[in-house]
């Protein structure tokens, strides 16, 4: 969850860090910390709040080598006690992860000892500083093997001119530039600064010196990782006159469609030979990725008639699935390194199935479980609420499930400009007025309409922090309706003329409620019978199938719009970060 980013070579290393880690804010931003060495000593800045709030105090750190964090809390609450980096001897380092032994960690090595935080990541350097007999590396590398949990460590020591990197099933990436070389999180923080990258395995360790970078196993024998382009480029991280990240990302829903349509070419031979015998399909994921499974389960049900389910991965993982031959695992994941998809995704591979993996991230984790990777090409994605990434994952999905059954999928090549039109010409400020007056604001709809509806609570109250809830609008009188009342707001989908009078019905039993309702729909008739009784938000008329496409639009609109009254910032809301790589 949290950020690291770390420098060293032949500029300023703490303006360098605090740069990086402005753009990695994304994954956390309770605290924020840099360490820098300078003559031989290591020189720490850290503080509750977000990264700019470092601002002036990193003036004082002189120096070319240095380490930086921004933080989201798991065990300590946010304070300037608990943020990184922390220090103990001669050592200091940042960690993204969870230690799960830390407790009995500490009670083994140090049972008299107060410790300075209440995270779990003072126990490593204390350890490292515990173990050292002179030889850095060798000190991590025990440390490591300690560790249960997940962890990207970055670690300085006194006296040493560079920076040591350990990874477990947390992400990290080594940058060579022209002017040292970096390590980070995610690729987005090397932006502008490294054209090549390599991605650590799990058990790596690096040393990070301005010169070279040198790649080891847990045997401290020397190994070699792949250098790779790295994909992030500066220009992407432009706001291009938007106010938020969100914003402009929802602009570029056509765009990430459009890409990802694209590069679907280039992988459909491979995908269709994973495909062979398949008899079964098992789509994971989580949050935002999870909600366009609910969509992906329907296209392969619906077009190839195949038995398909959506399934929450760190359910999934748990509880014993009944995986085999025959079941193809898509997994979904827009970071590719989400734990829990992660490890649905290793669980499936060994119990047989083939794993597809559905990714934005070429180099991630998950990429390197899966059998075929189907690329999202939404590009990066910085606001933590999930807008064009979902829309690139409904597109390569509904891409893979036309692959499966031989259907023809040209109609979404006429998507991107439909969606387009929606997000420039979809008047949502009313509904928007509207919901943010509201105690709870619930989403309805039918068959896809009612995954759309999922997804569009889940922005809404990740952003505005509404109550909110999605529905199958069959459901209404099965106890929904019970919460409707003059303080609540629902919002029903329709985009299927088929079942456009049976959603109407959800609309009436709202009404007669004094509930206030508003209608999202590309139904002409279904508008034409509804206008002047209940606001209605047209979007642009498609097949049915491909209509989440504009939908989705529509309603991240809606959470944008309601965040903007509420004054929320909604590329950073409360609580959550980008990527969710711990338990």
């Amino acid at each position: 969850m949290c950020g690291i980013v770390g420098f060293t070579g032949t500029k300023d290393a703490a303006q360098t860090v605090y740069e990086g880690l402005k753009r990695l804010e994304y994954r956390g931003y309770d605290s924020a910390g840099v360490a820098v060495m300078s003559g031989g000593e290591i020189n720490v800045v850290k503080k509750r709040g977000r990264v700019s709030g470092l601002g002036g105090e990193i003036l004082g750190l002189h120096g070319n080598t240095g380490i930086g964090h921004t933080r989201w809390a798991t065990h300590g609450e946010p304070s300037d006690i608990n943020a990184h980096p922390h220090s103990s001897g001669r050592f200091t380092l940042v960690h993204n992860g969870i230690i799960e032994n830390f407790a009995e960690l500490k009670e083994k090595f140090f049972p008299n000892t107060a410790f300075v935080s209440q995270t779990d990541s003072e126990i490593i350097v204390r350890l490292i500083d515990k173990f050292f007999d002179g030889n850095a590396l060798a000190a991590v590398a025990k440390v490591s093997a300690l560790l249960k949990g997940s962890y990207a460590l970055a670690v300085m020591c006194t006296g040493f001119e560079g920076i040591i990197v350990v990874k477990y099933k947390s992400p990290a990436v080594v940058g060579y530039g022209t002017d040292g070389n970096y390590i980070a999180s995610d690729c987005p923080a090397l932006a502008g600064l490294c054209k090549e990258i390599s991605v650590l395995e799990d058990g790596d360790l690096a040393v990070i010196t301005p010169s070279e970078v040198k790649f080891y196993g847990g045997d401290l024998k020397e190994i070699r990782r792949v250098k790779n382009r790295n994909h992030a480029i500066s220009a992407a991280l432009d706001l291009c006159g938007c106010p938020y990240y969100m914003l402009k990302e929802i602009r570029e829903n056509a765009a990430a469609v459009k890409a990802t349509v694209k590069a679907f070419s280039s992988i459909k031979k491979n995908l269709k030979a994973a495909l062979v015998g398949v008899n079964r399909v098992i789509i994971t994921g989580c949050g935002t990725a999870y909600n366009s499974g609910l969509i992906a389960k329907r296209y392969i049900e619906s077009f190839a008639r195949i038995p398909a389910e959506a399934e929450i991965a760190g359910e999934f993982r748990y509880k014993n699935p009944v995986v085999g031959s025959g079941a193809e695992v898509i997994a979904v994941s827009k970071s590719g390194e989400t734990a829990d998809t992660v490890g649905a995704a290793e669980l499936s591979k060994s119990l047989g199935a083939k794993v597809i993996a559905v990714t934005n991230a070429p180099y991630s984790a998950l990429t390197r479980i899966a059998d075929v990777v189907v690329p999202v090409e939404a590009g990066p994605e910085i606001c933590v609420a999930a807008t064009k990434s979902y829309t690139g994952q409904i597109a390569a999905l509904y891409l893979t499930a036309c692959l499966i059954c031989g259907r023809d999928s040209s109609e979404i090549n006429s998507l991107p400009e439909l969606i387009n039109s929606t997000v420039e010409h979809t008047d949502i400020n009313a509904l928007a007025q509207i919901c943010a007056s509201a105690s709870g604001v619930y989403f309805l709809g039918r068959d896809l309409d009612y995954a759309v509806a999922v997804e569009g609570s889940l922005k809404l109250k990740e952003i505005t922090y509404i109550q909110s809830e999605g529905y199958p609008a069959g459901e209404l009188k099965h106890g929904t309706l019970a919460l409707i009342g003059e303080d609540k707001v629902a919002v029903v989908l329709i985009t299927d003329k088929e079942l456009a009078a049976k959603s109407e019905n959800a609309v009436e039993q709202v009404l007669s409620r004094h509930g206030k309702v508003a209608v999202i729909t590309n139904v002409a008739e279904c508008a034409e019978r509804l206008s002047g009784r209940v606001p209605v938000i047209p979007i642009p008329a498609c097949s049915a199938e491909l209509s989440p496409l504009l939908s989705a639009a529509a309603v991240q609109l809606l959470a944008y719009r309601t965040a903007i009254i509420l004054k929320r910032d909604p590329d950073k809301p409360r609580n959550l970060a980008k990527s969710v790589t711990v338990e």
